[in-house]
């Protein structure tokens, strides 16, 4: 079905979880907040599919896009363990894990377009004006949504002090 492998299903069913989780992060909190059951199970359904994109994929991107992911999903949630200021440790947490979703919903949404429906998907051609302004406007909203979370970091922080 979708012409997806039994490695395919699991890595797609294993990262399933981490779109909700982040969704309700996201609009609960502005953020993902690495020390949550929500960012447990974001944690643990990225860390699945990042390391098994690199069994699925046959593009180099993917494979970059794996080694990014376990990238910023480490530092995110491991920074808080270091010395680092708590103000400093949540801009890093916030810049890092919104990347992750960023690097979790493009090619989402991607192979979804180039999947269905099953056999007649809604995008054929990886050049497809449809599927670039889709990337497009994902890649617009981390940029706006990494500006507004800081913007909301930097007045939390002015007001924490004053």
């Amino acid at each position: 079905m979708f012409g997806i492998s039994p490695l395919g299903w699991v890595h797609t069913l294993g990262s399933l979880p981490a779109i909700p989780a982040a969704a309700y992060m996201l609009a609960a909190h502005g953020r993902i907040v690495p020390r949550s059951l929500a960012g447990r199970i974001y944690f643990i359904s990225m860390l699945i599919g990042a390391v098994t994109v690199f069994l699925v994929t046959h593009i180099p991107a993917g494979h970059i896009a794996g080694v990014l992911t376990l990238l910023m999903l480490i530092i995110g949630y491991t920074v808080g363990l270091t010395r680092l200021p708590p103000r400093l440790v949540t801009y890093v947490e916030t810049i890092t894990l919104s990347i992750t979703v960023f690097l979790l919903m493009l090619p989402t949404v991607s192979e979804i377009l180039r999947r269905v429906p099953d056999g007649h998907p809604i995008v054929t051609d990886p050049k497809s004006p449809l599927l670039l302004g889709t990337q497009a406007s994902i890649l617009a909203a981390l940029v706006v949504g990494l500006t507004a979370q800081i913007l909301y970091l930097r007045r939390r922080g002015r007001s924490a002090t004053a």
